[in-house]
């Protein structure tokens, strides 16, 4: 019993016609046919009535039918299965990230990533929240890290939370203190202070700027319009502070103070989301899971 022949008796089955059968299967008719007449002659019995424009199922027939159905499904699954090891071997995975997470969280998970699936390629672009979850929708990434609330909500895609990170205030070592020194500082005490700030699209420059505004003020730009690593290196200058996560505060090393923000303070949702209606690649959930768990 082959199962190339089980392939064809399912799709005769299933049309009760032959040609359409062959058809359906991408085959000549009468090879179907020869296939089929083997088979029978294997199992010793008919597997179909043959009467003119009437295809029906012989008892034999029926009892084949769901062992067949079976045994291809089986076939599909360990196909399946074993694709998904392949895919853990080689391919790639598209994952979108906001800058400070480039720079805070994803170093040591896609080291980690990395050490175990050696052959996937990883590539990661850099950008905003809405314009990540724009890539997501036209199927350009796999798996993006996205800070929430998103200005948009998008029920094409499923996000799932990942941590809830503090903000903090970094300055100079050789700048005056925030705060007029305080240990952890308002962000009402900012009022004044000249700011580094990111630039136009910058998940933390609209957090912070409506920060400041629900504290009354308008905050004062010393220098503006940079990515993660340029905020921080100006602050290092002693050009003015900037309001980063802890996460990039804690990984940027010397060169910078850091002070907390009282209570409330300020904090932002990381989610890793994906689209809803496509199954991210097998490397990509082993990523996703490795995300969740770190």
């Amino acid at each position: 019993m082959q199962f190339q022949q089980l392939q064809y008796f399912v799709a005769v089955a299933e049309t009760r016609h032959f040609t359409r059968a062959a058809d359906l299967v991408h085959v000549a008719q009468p090879s179907l046919s020869q296939q089929i007449k083997a088979l029978e002659r294997e199992l010793g019995a008919d597997l179909f009535q043959r009467a003119r424009g009437n295809i029906t199922l012989t008892d034999a027939g029926e009892a084949l039918l769901p062992l067949a159905r079976r045994i291809l499904a089986d076939a599909d699954t360990a196909r399946h299965e074993v694709q998904e090891l392949v895919q853990l071997r080689s391919g790639r995975v598209r994952l979108g990230a906001t800058p400070s997470l480039c720079t805070g969280l994803l170093p040591d998970v896609l080291r980690a990533f990395h050490d175990r699936y050696p052959g996937i390629r990883l590539m990661i672009e850099e950008g905003g929240s809405h314009d990540l979850v724009r890539e997501l929708a036209r199927g350009a990434l796999d798996l993006a890290l996205i800070v929430l609330p998103l200005p948009t909500p998008s029920p094409a895609l499923t996000s799932v939370e990942l941590l809830r990170e503090d903000l903090v205030v970094v300055s100079s070592p050789d700048a005056p203190r925030p705060g007029h020194g305080r240990r952890a500082v308002r962000i009402a005490d900012l009022e004044g202070e000249r700011l580094v700030m990111f630039r136009h699209g910058y998940d933390l420059r609209e957090l912070t700027v409506a920060a400041c505004r629900s504290a009354g003020f308008e905050p004062d730009f010393a220098v503006e319009g940079g990515e993660m690593d340029a905020v921080l290196g100006f602050v290092r200058a002693g050009l003015g502070m900037a309001v980063v996560p802890r996460m990039v505060a804690t990984r940027a090393g010397r060169g910078l103070r850091v002070t907390p923000l009282a209570r409330p303070g300020l904090h932002r949702t990381i989610a890793l989301a994906h689209r809803s209606d496509v199954a991210p690649p097998r490397a990509a959930r082993e990523l996703q899971r490795m995300l969740l768990e770190s």
